[in-house]
């Protein structure tokens, strides 16, 4: 298959509706392994009902996902081999605990890296109220396509990441995954078999299905939150990363973090760097949402 790249950067992706419950909500948090401490109240607020419920802004990140699109033939993507490279987030209103959003996402860019090297792809949804068309949050991705490249694209320009910090970080903060914790997410609307079917895993070239980019954002995400943010999501701003390299569930992220939101993340159990060039922005204390 051959790139079209006419076709790929104007590709009508639909808006998806959804209506969002208190349920929803709290899967949400579970599914990236929020309250493993059941006897912390500032991760329980994140998952019950019975007490005043907050979404996680990362949350936007699933809401009105289009679906698995890149799979369409008339693109020509190897959808097999392509995996999630970068991501970021803004937040512009606290995400709603029940109400109706609309998704709205589309390609904003496409970069050729050369035969045999692959291509970039870039693309931003918008979160919005579904009755007052309220910006929620603005969610910005790029798609690092493996399986294709030289297919006469534009090679430019290519986002720059954040620096990478110097010296020891001022925080770490560990976590868990969980085995079956792909299965949990991709109920989040990411049905990727790349996350549940070994047989296409292997065809990826891993061992076995991986964790979503995603899912180990929401990790990351609550390490920054308990070290940057106490916990009040109303403080969230903004982040953004470059995966490096995937989770196998049931592996340890350890997030290093430094005091002017700069991050990073590995994999304990075998040290390998997952997460680089991060930064996250969270208001002071009191600061108005």
């Amino acid at each position: 298959m051959t790139i079209d790249p006419e076709l790929l950067l104007n590709f009508p992706i639909p808006d998806i509706r959804q209506c969002v419950t208190p349920r929803d909500v709290a899967f949400y948090a579970l599914s990236v392994g929020m309250a493993q401490d059941p006897t912390d109240p500032r991760q329980l607020d994140f998952v019950d009902q019975h007490r005043q419920l907050h979404a996680l802004p990362w949350m936007a990140l699933v809401l009105g996902h289009p679906g698995f699109w890149l799979t369409d033939p008339r693109i020509g993507v190897d959808a097999v081999r392509l995996v999630h490279g970068e991501q970021a987030l803004e937040q512009h209103l606290p995400l709603p605990v029940e109400g109706e959003i609309v998704g709205r996402t589309r390609v904003t860019g496409l970069v050729d890296k050369g035969a045999g090297r692959g291509a970039l792809l870039y693309m931003e949804k918008q979160v919005l109220d579904a009755a007052s068309g309220a910006l929620y949050a603005t969610a910005r991705s790029t798609t690092f396509l493996r399986g294709d490249g030289g297919f006469g694209g534009p090679t430019g320009p290519v986002r720059r990441p954040p620096p990478v910090p110097g010296g020891p970080p001022d925080f770490v903060v560990e976590l868990p995954t969980r085995p079956e914790q792909a299965l949990f997410y991709r109920l989040n609307g990411d049905d990727n078999p790349l996350h549940a079917d070994p047989a296409v895993a292997a065809a990826a070239g891993f061992e076995r299905p991986i964790l979503h980019g995603l899912c180990t954002l929401g990790v990351v995400a609550h390490a920054l939150l308990r070290t940057l943010g106490d916990y009040d999501a109303t403080r969230f701003r903004e982040l953004q990363l470059r995966f490096t390299a995937p989770v196998l569930p049931g592996e340890t992220i350890r997030t290093e973090i430094w005091r002017d939101g700069s991050f990073r993340a590995r994999v304990a159990e075998r040290n390998v760097m997952i997460v680089n060039h991060g930064l996250a922005r969270f208001a002071e204390a009191g600061a108005s949402p």
